[in-house]
């Protein structure tokens, strides 16, 4: 990279969760540089965080319009190269579609849009401007992620025949909506949220994780949504069948009302020859179990790995590494990529190891789905 790489914020501002992690995760790696944002749709909230952030008062902006208009007309080696965007899921498409329209690259949270009509009309914008879209999936992040990936693709489990993947969480097991707790409400509004709850917001990333990881796509669902707590108006919990491309059947939980539960995604692949077993509350370990043989335990940064996995890690074996840097490798990704392109140069595919708008199609078309499939009394939906 001959420079950093300059990065504008819609959202995020004083007190976001999830507006701090991308930046801390966008400037672990030292590539990329925070230059401007639109922090709020309150532009006195939208100015202080700024100033708390010490950007320069005139590249605070009051609204994401005044932020794109006016970026677009600074001179190229000052104006934002991208602009990551941290808002509810109902403030993603249109910012999103200004930025690309306003031609500048995007960073966008997860689910991509309200609905997947919005999606697709990114999409169509994003290949006829010829720009990069990242969507941060931030669990295909993870070292030991990279390295099953990498150990299905190179066949160690032979033919995949069974996957569970489930991500419980505890912290909607009582009406936190109704108390001011801002996450909770909004996740729990379908005027913000969308159609799904805890599916939308959990179990996208589940079935992120599921298709990265076997390189199987989802081709039919049986889905069971309940909401438990009385008065919530999304699912907050949810099972389901799976099958997946090369026949395999694949099992699916995701439920934000399992009390106690922190965040406990896991996913077991099982094929012909062996399995895998990935924890997020234990990173950088992944089980390897075959036929006859004992069960062997891999760890980040021991012994020989895929470069895919070495590219993400940056510290040494027995150092834990995890949620910040897994979104980092995104972050870090998506910027060498940039960097690419802005240089002319031929893309790596080593760094185009991001998420993209064609997951968040599939996670839109995934909500869609099972949304439809839990309403029907059919016992299977077509993906």
């Amino acid at each position: 990279m001959k420079r950093k790489i300059k990065m504008g914020m819609v959202g995020g501002g004083k007190d976001a969760f999830i507006g701090n992690v991308h930046r801390m995760a966008a400037r672990l790696d030292g590539c990329i540089d925070l230059v401007c944002g639109a922090f709020s749709s309150n532009p006195k909230k939208s100015k202080a965080s700024g100033k708390a952030l010490f950007l320069p008062e005139n590249r605070v902006y009051t609204s994401y319009y005044e932020m794109f208009q006016q970026e677009a007309e600074l001179p190229e080696e000052e104006r934002m190269d991208f602009v990551s965007i941290v808002t509810p899921n109902h403030l993603h498409f249109e910012p999103a579609k200004l930025a690309l329209e306003s031609g500048f690259h995007v960073m966008c949270d997860k689910p991509v849009t309200f609905n997947i009509e919005e999606a697709k009309e990114l999409k169509k914008i994003i290949n006829k401007k010829k720009l990069l879209f990242a969507l941060t999936h931030n669990y295909t992040g993870y070292p030991m992620v990279k390295e099953a990936k990498a150990m299905v693709k190179l066949g160690r489990l032979g033919t995949i025949r069974r996957c569970i993947v489930e991500y419980p969480q505890g912290w909607l097991a009582t009406r936190l909506e109704v108390t001011g707790q801002k996450q909770a409400d909004w996740r729990t509004d379908p005027n913000k949220s969308g159609k799904a709850g805890a599916m939308g917001d959990i179990g996208t990333h589940a079935e992120n994780l599921l298709e990265y990881i076997t390189g199987l796509q989802i081709t039919h669902v049986c889905a069971d949504l309940n909401t438990f707590v009385k008065g919530r108006q999304l699912d907050d919990d949810g099972a389901i069948l799976l099958k997946l491309q090369n026949g395999a059947k694949a099992t699916l939980l995701a439920t934000q009302i399992a009390a106690g539960e922190e965040n406990n995604l896991r996913i077991r692949v099982y094929g012909e020859k062996g399995g895998l077993d990935w924890s997020h509350e234990n990173p950088n370990t992944l089980l390897y179990r075959t036929l006859n043989k004992p069960l062997q335990m891999l760890r980040t940064g021991v012994g020989k790995q895929a470069q895919t996995t070495q590219a993400a890690i940056r510290i040494p074996a027995g150092h834990p590494e995890g949620f910040l840097e897994a979104f980092a490798n995104i972050y870090k990704n998506f910027a060498v990529t940039l960097s690419q392109q802005l240089e002319g140069k031929r893309l790596k595919p080593l760094n185009l190891d991001f998420p993209t708008i064609d997951d968040g199609i599939r996670g839109m078309q995934f909500i869609d789905r099972v949304v439809e499939s839990a309403a029907s009394n059919k016992k299977w939906t077509k993906f």
